[in-house]
């Protein structure tokens, strides 16, 4: 199986988008003050910008195509300005194609400054929230929009608070064994098409659902089932961290299969090594009850430092030493 596909990702979000957007997803709420086509003007990084230097006259390396902050400092020093002088420092400014400007702190731009802003077509936002804040909620905002993602055939389930990605080829019965687990309690992030998206440049991959299949499943024999509709809102989920992978495996008497578990095998995702089980089917094998012992392994691992098969092992090993301490002493 392989899963690391190159990653696809956004070269840029409309303005519009984006002040649509952000405040569904975080805690920051902007309000316009002033009317333009926001549809015209995209944000192409994740990073944002404070241009004290271009309000200053310098302009060699100003990053406009960034969302710019301007916070206390920037509209204290506008202010303290004479008039004339006051608007061709913001005409400066204001000559670049900058995607839109965000006032932090309440702070508050003169008339004639905001119409110069509108006239230039630059959406003009205002936040209650300091610029430190601000620079924190907006850059994590865009941090996910502009990181890599991609579509995987599978099963995302939030089993125990464990993120398992189920994989396979098709018709191995993926979408059965994630209904079983929500039957038996268990969280349903998407089936069919998992969307992973790697967290910027973190080794944390969020899976999310197709927003066109959001939470409905198709069975073979039954046909769609809609998940929330039918088991309720606790069954779903609408994103999780992959933290383990479950690959579905036909039988194959020729083939060997992992009997301890000594050793972790991994499958890179997007870049980041993910911890892979390989599961053989066969009629009788319980995979529902084995995917929530992968999951109840995963935490022991984590929160305990514990292994089974290095538990038995080095009990095995204590055994045969003991049997030749006392083999020892009685030669």
């Amino acid at each position: 199986m392989n899963l690391d596909q190159k990653g696809l990702k956004k070269r840029s979000i409309t303005v519009a988008y984006f002040f649509n957007t952000i405040d569904k997803k975080h805690d920051i709420r902007l309000r316009r003050l002033n009317n333009v086509d926001e549809q015209k003007r995209r944000i192409f990084e994740r990073d944002l910008h404070r241009p004290g230097l271009a309000l200053a006259g310098f302009t060699n390396l100003f990053t406009y195509k960034r969302v710019q902050i301007l916070g206390n400092t920037e509209t204290r020093f506008l202010n303290h300005l004479e008039e004339a002088e006051r608007r061709r420092v913001f005409e400066n400014l204001v000559r670049f194609k900058i995607p839109c400007i965000i006032l932090t702190s309440n702070n508050k731009l003169s008339p004639d400054l905001l119409e110069m802003a509108t006239k230039a077509g630059i959406a003009v936002y205002i936040t209650r929230h300091s610029s430190t804040k601000t620079i924190y909620l907006v850059t994590d905002f865009l941090d996910e929009q502009f990181s890599f993602y991609q579509q995987y055939h599978g099963s995302m389930v939030d089993v125990y608070g464990v993120g398992v990605l189920i994989t396979g080829k098709s018709g191995l019965g993926k979408s059965e064994i994630a209904l079983d687990l929500v039957e038996r309690g268990h969280g349903l992030v998407a089936d069919d098409v998992v969307v992973i998206h790697r967290e910027g440049e973190t080794m944390k991959l969020n899976a999310t659902r197709n927003n066109i299949i959001d939470h409905f499943m198709e069975i073979r024999g039954l046909g769609v089932v809609d998940v929330r509709a039918t088991f309720g809102i606790r069954a779903i989920r609408d994103v999780k961290e992959v933290q383990v992978a479950v690959e579905l495996l036909e039988w194959n008497r020729e083939m060997e299969y992992e009997r301890l578990g000594l050793d972790t095998k991994y499958i890179k995702i997007l870049g980041v090594d993910v911890p892979l089980v390989q599961l053989p089917i066969f009629p009788g094998k319980n995979i529902t009850v084995i995917i929530e012992v992968v999951a109840l392994n995963f935490l022991l691992k984590r929160y305990s430092n514990y292994v089974a098969a290095e538990a038995l092992t080095d009990r095995i090993k204590n055994v045969i030493n003991n049997d030749r301490t006392e083999d020892d002493l009685h030669a």
